[in-house]
């Protein structure tokens, strides 16, 4: 079992003094009180952003403070390529935070929010400030959980117009659909630059959007002979573009 991830505000080599870290606040008091981590045990720092540190737990002092000694400095793991964004369409429920979850343990780069034409599930006002929180912090505990040190970026709801603009822009793009006659598997992906996939909605992308995304570049691709709910098939076209891409090997 690899070492347990915590995330920091901040990880510089000046955020260091003396090789040491203090963990305090929420993730602190996770390490002391949750986890009951003590001296001698191994932790990885990290701001989420690709900048990590190996630590040994010095001490454990109080219900929220955990003193780190970090002898090896600060690391920056580069980003992956090619870079892979999943457009993942509104589902209903807690579904979409299922969907962030499962991206973010399979590996994906960044997740945009759609809001598409046959979505339930609408984002406006407060309500939806809160579900894109909840989507932010989501990726953030599952990239943890995951031992990432670089987590996605989840992005603010966007349009079709918007997704056209981000499909326009790629390097590849493709739009999961039953009508593609090319499997996802068989796609001729980049080696670099970035990957655009767009995940629909449980009722399925319309033909206006089809078409808009088509006039941006994006063709529809099938990934089986299945049908996946909404909140499964972006995690599962996000492990065929991994392994196809060579990130996986």
């Amino acid at each position: 079992m690899t070492a347990p991830v915590f995330v920091v505000d901040s990880l510089r080599p000046q955020d260091l003094p003396a090789g040491e870290y203090v963990l305090d606040g929420p993730e602190g008091r996770h390490a002391v009180s949750v986890k009951r981590l003590r001296a001698g045990e191994d932790v990885v720092l990290t701001d989420g952003r690709g900048h990590w540190a190996e630590g040994t737990v010095k001490a454990a002092e109080g219900k929220d403070r955990l003193v780190v000694t970090v002898p090896g400095g600060v690391r920056e793991e580069p980003a992956e390529q090619p870079r892979i964004t999943v457009v993942q369409a509104l589902p209903k429920g807690d579904r979409g935070e299922l969907a962030v979850e499962t991206m973010t343990e399979v590996g994906v780069d960044a997740i945009v929010p759609w809001a598409a034409s046959r979505c339930i599930t609408q984002w406006k006002g407060e309500r939806g400030l809160k579900a894109l929180g909840k989507w932010r912090a989501t990726a953030r505990e599952a990239g943890k959980q995951s031992r990432r040190v670089r987590f996605p970026d989840v992005a603010d709801a966007a349009s079709s117009k918007q997704v056209a603009s981000l499909l326009a822009a790629a390097d590849f793009a493709a739009v999961l659909h039953e009508s593609g006659d090319v499997p996802l598997s068989d796609a001729e992906l980049p080696a670099s630059g970035d990957i655009v996939l767009v995940v629909g909605p449980e009722g399925g992308v319309s033909p206006d959007e089809l078409a808009l995304f088509a006039e941006a570049g994006a063709d529809p691709y099938r990934l089986g002979r299945s049908v996946l709910r909404t909140s499964t098939a972006g995690t599962a076209a996000t492990a065929v573009l991994l392994a196809r891409t060579g990130r996986w090997s």
